[in-house]
């Protein structure tokens, strides 16, 4: 007696699932994913804070412009919210730009990526903040 329900495939429903988790690690071990474990998520511009609702609009930004470019630790990287990203390569466009217009004959190298860390004492400083 037909119950008029669709039967369930559980070989694809694991499939799928499968493959979503291997999607899901490839990301995690992408440049964007590292960057948000490793940085509030906060546009270092404007200071906008995000939260999962709308942390598409957070993105990375390369420092020195090397998409290629990606250490372990971070240091190329920078948070910004879409619109100050867009900003800072129109910037770096119109840097360029005017260079080139000055008759010099190459593209500067952008400047070098940034060899602190910003929040390097922040952990103890939330522990003394916590406990005192």
């Amino acid at each position: 007696m037909a119950t008029g329900k669709p039967t369930i495939d559980h070989g694809k429903l694991d499939r799928v699932v499968a493959d979503a988790r291997r999607a899901s690690d490839q990301r995690e071990q992408g440049y964007r994913e590292r960057a948000l474990k490793m940085y509030p998520w906060i546009c270092g511009r404007c200071a906008r804070e995000f939260t999962r609702a709308n942390l598409s609009e957070l993105t990375v930004h390369h420092r020195n412009h090397d998409h290629d470019y990606n250490p372990p630790d971070g240091s190329n990287w920078e948070l910004l919210c879409v619109y100050c990203h867009d900003n800072e390569h129109s910037r770096y466009i119109d840097h360029v730009a005017d260079h080139i217009g000055s008759g010099a004959s190459t593209i500067p190298d952008p400047a070098a990526a940034a060899t602190g860390n910003p929040f390097a004492g922040l952990k103890e400083m939330l522990k003394r903040k916590s406990s005192g």
